[in-house]
């Protein structure tokens, strides 16, 4: 193993007060909702939004400013922004390779931080290509983002803190992609805390290191909510540091990663990246196994589009029935209307969009079919609306899907 525990602990003197010391906190509402007793590593918490800051820190306190022609990395997301960031500061020029599809957010971010940002081939392979050439023709330091010595000694800080913070934990869970995280994390959480159970998540359209672990390769592909651990191949350092000291490694699908986000917030209190929050996502898709345990959460980082948030916060409403869809018949005359919205706010439901449907032909041309989006408590209150309206002689049915993947509908 070519990082130790005296590696990382050598990292966290470096990396003192540049970064931020993140808590390990209790979760209550999230504890309630598992059945057992999780605590959040928030590393969404540090200064560009995610742990990368730790690795590209410690990566970059070993370059020399006055003789560096500068580094390079080919990132879109929170690898830039932790190299842009710590470079800027460090007085040392940074190139940063995005694929051409990179959201303007993130370029403008990493460009904030003082970075040259060159947006480059259609696919992060043919980005990862140009950087390549680049560093060579240019004579800059390539900073790999998660397979290379010093990132994984950084990057293990977050697990040395939270074996200082929770000594008693059960297991932990780390979102994995390259494996720069969990192979740092592993080897100082199994050095203080030898009985710990630690387990990788990765997203089940990038399941490569699960599959890496098998002998077998995978090409991932796919759009993910996780993007940040979509990655196709594990590294050559970290793969065999995982096989040795990580004792499982599962997958969640983007209906649980999608859930998790939504979870996060509204019972957590915390903003998360879809990596952010695959742990969670591992314990509510099967609870059993952790019931009555005291579990770490690694919250990898809360770098989300806010656009996407926003729809995953909607789609989570509408997961759990308070927010409903219901089209109801009436004949098209006056006051009709206006009876609809009585019988729905009487029940105490609140009417967000109607449109009324007269053009189609499986609608009598006397009727018209009335689509409402209602806010609604739950599920349950969205069938008495229904039920109400079926009452007073409205056919009535529901157009949502409610229906919550396992362990994820509330009331």
């Amino acid at each position: 193993m070519t990082v130790t525990i005296a590696d990382i602990e050598a990292a966290a003197d470096v990396i003192a007060g540049d970064v931020v010391r993140t808590p390990t906190v209790a979760a209550p509402g999230l504890s309630r909702e598992a059945g057992c007793e999780i605590y959040l590593k928030l590393e969404s918490l540090q200064l560009t939004g995610s742990f990368k800051a730790r690795g590209a820190r410690n990566r970059l306190g070993v370059i020399d400013p006055a003789t560096s022609r500068g580094v390079i990395a080919c990132s879109a997301g929170n690898h830039a922004q932790g190299v842009a960031y710590f470079a800027e500061r460090m007085g040392i020029a940074a190139t940063i390779v995005m694929p051409r599809e990179t959201p303007f957010a993130k370029v403008t971010r990493t460009e904030r931080y003082g970075a040259r940002v060159i947006l480059e081939g259609d696919s992060f392979a043919a980005a990862q290509s140009h950087t390549t050439e680049l560093a060579a023709s240019e004579s800059l330091t390539f900073v790999h983002p998660y397979d290379d010595d010093q990132i994984i000694a950084g990057q293990g800080t977050a697990g040395l803190e939270m074996a200082e913070d929770a000594p008693d934990l059960d297991v932990v869970l780390i979102p994995v992609g390259g494996g720069g995280l969990i192979a740092g994390c592993a080897i100082a959480l199994k050095a203080r805390m030898p009985s710990v159970e630690i387990i990788g998540v990765e997203a089940e359209l990038y399941a490569s290191m699960k599959a890496a672990l098998a002998g077998k390769h995978i090409e991932g592909t796919g759009a993910t909510l996780a993007e940040g651990i979509a990655v196709k191949t594990p590294g050559a350092r970290t793969l065999p540091i995982v096989k040795d000291l990580v004792d499982d490694m599962v997958a969640v699908d983007e209906p649980a990663i999608e859930a998790a986000v939504e979870l996060m917030a509204d019972t957590g209190g915390v903003i998360v990246e879809g990596a952010g929050a695959v742990p969670l996502a591992a314990v509510m898709q099967d609870r059993p196994r952790f019931a009555g345990r005291r579990v770490g959460l690694l919250v990898s980082g809360g770098n989300i589009d806010m656009r996407l948030y926003a729809s995953v916060l909607l789609r989570g409403l509408v997961r759990g029935g308070q927010m409903v869809r219901l089209r109801v018949q009436i004949t098209d005359a006056p006051g009709n209307l206006a009876q609809v919205s009585q019988l729905i706010g009487d029940a105490g439901g609140n009417i967000v969009e109607i449109v009324h449907q007269r053009m189609f032909f499986d609608v009598p041309v006397k009727e018209t079919d009335l689509d409402a989006v209602v806010e609604t408590r739950n599920a349950a209150h969205a069938a008495e609306i229904v039920a109400k309206l079926e009452e007073a002689g409205l056919p009535t049915r529901l157009l949502s899907d409610v229906a919550a993947p396992p362990g994820t509908h509330r009331t």
